[in-house]
């Protein structure tokens, strides 16, 4: 690719919309300092000096969607308490439209909050509710759907498992085939749960622990001949256009049904793996979208995978700093 190009992918971007559907959640951080151990156990004791609440899950997918300059629709279901509030505001506050977020009287809202000291993940809390969407739910939510498919022009639809129990089977074949019939990419960055519903699919991005875990395999992370042998087992199963598994310090691996690309890892000081996946589906999608070739969607999709990792915390992906690096990358490659 040269760089005019690059360029040209990256000013289409903004030309495009993208509808995110899956499980959103809120990432609360605690930031704070450790000076003293407690007295009751011997445990750190935090001094919080600062609370902030972030888009998680699917609402990540969709801040990386909107920083790279495309427009995001998200939708899902939360609860109708207190955290269904906090997470709309957020929503808003993020430059969201919150028409794809449905209210939900059984379900509370996911919230994943994070105590960290000094750049140091200490501890994690989970709040969640991960049996699959009642009758009702799925039903508002699959009208939702429609109504926003019917009204705007889409042109890639993501599908966020987080296996908190949105996508449920029903909801993943009855878009999957109105994608279909409205000639709209799908890309799917699966669970274990649901893996082989999504027949048919564009793009699929399970990580390497995620692909064993749907097939039931094991092998070892640097068997190359075994990771082949179980994507294209996988793409027998699913019949999808490509797969591409993120294989964390060893790179990515894709195949398509013309090409299988491998690109390693780039050089970088890990900080946070937390957001990475959403940030490699996030750039592919849109690549995919804008009309790339295979090749750029796995070497954009991988550096920037990398570059989330040097930030603490779950970040979207700058946009500038992920077309200079990818600028820098390419003039390697013609120097070398």
């Amino acid at each position: 690719m040269r760089k005019e190009q690059l360029d040209q992918l990256f000013d289409k971007f903004n030309e495009l919309t993208a509808l995110v559907i899956g499980d959103v959640m809120i990432d609360a951080y605690y930031w704070g300092k450790v000076e003293r151990i407690s007295p009751e156990a011997p445990v750190p004791v935090v001094q919080v000096n600062k609370k902030e609440n972030r888009l998680g899950g699917a609402a990540n997918v969709a801040l990386n969607v909107k920083s790279l300059g495309a427009k995001a629709i998200i939708c899902s279901v939360v609860g109708d308490g207190s955290k269904g509030d906090i997470f709309r505001t957020t929503l808003k506050e993020n430059g969201f439209s919150t028409e794809g977020i449905i209210d939900s009287p059984s379900r509370m809202t996911t919230v994943k909050t994070r105590v960290i000291s000094q750049g140091h993940h200490l501890i994690r809390v989970d709040e969640e509710i991960t049996t699959p969407l009642s009758s009702t739910d799925q039903r508002h939510l699959l009208e939702c759907i429609q109504g926003i498919l019917e009204r705007q022009k889409v042109d890639v639809i993501i599908f966020e498992d987080y296996n908190k129990g949105v996508l449920t089977h029903d909801v993943i074949t009855h878009v999957l085939a109105e994608a279909k019939r409205l000639g709209i990419p799908t890309t799917v960055d699966p669970k274990k749960d649901n893996f082989f519903a999504y027949q048919g699919c564009t793009l699929f991005k399970p990580n390497l622990k995620e692909l064993k875990e749907g097939l039931q395999v094991e092998f070892a992370k640097n068997d190359e001949t075994a990771l082949s042998d179980a994507i294209e087992m996988l793409q027998n199963k699913l019949q999808n256009e490509m797969t591409m598994v993120t294989r964390s310090e060893l790179g990515v691996e894709l195949h398509s049904n013309k090409q299988k690309i491998k690109y390693p890892a780039h050089q970088r000081e890990i900080m946070d793996v937390s957001g990475a996946g959403d940030t490699v589906i996030s750039v592919a999608s849109l690549v995919l979208a804008a009309g790339g070739d295979v090749q750029d969607l796995a070497a954009l999709s991988n550096l920037a995978g990398g570059l989330v990792c040097e930030k603490v915390g779950v970040v979207p992906i700058d946009k500038k700093q992920l077309h200079l690096e990818a600028v820098i990358k390419l003039t390697e490659q013609i120097n070398a």
